[in-house]
């Protein structure tokens, strides 16, 4: 009987050890994105592929945060789908923020404009 336990901790001990390594090659992948991403700001490209090279890449972090570090990949499905809801949402609200800030109404007035249009307007 002792022998069957002891086996059984050997390998659990040994399952343990697996886990570590890669929760730690885990952490490095997330290192060098985190890297990626600091020099890409950088670098002289469009706008347009900065921002989407971003996103994509915070995606890629999420998702290997939220599946291994939070153990999302071994849970039920419903707790999958509650994240993902919660990522559409702020998806959708960052779409919301952009989409109002990029007009020109969303643009602050400075103090010269205001003093402009109140000349124009009492003339």
């Amino acid at each position: 009987m002792s022998s069957a336990a002891s086996e059984t901790t050997q390998d659990h001990a040994h399952a343990d050890d697996g886990k570590f390594h890669l929760f730690v090659q885990i952490a490095m992948i997330l290192a060098v994105i985190t890297g990626v991403e600091i020099v890409l700001i950088y670098i002289p490209m469009a706008k347009w592929l900065i921002v989407s090279l971003l996103v994509v890449l915070s995606l890629v972090k999420f998702l290997l945060v939220i599946f291994w570090f939070m153990h999302l990949k071994f849970d039920k499905l419903f707790c999958t789908i509650l994240f993902f809801i919660g990522l559409v949402l702020a998806g959708g609200t960052v779409s919301a923020l952009l989409a109002i800030f990029s007009t020109h109404d969303g643009v602050p007035l400075t103090a010269q404009a205001i003093y402009a249009e109140r000349a124009a307007a009492s003339q």
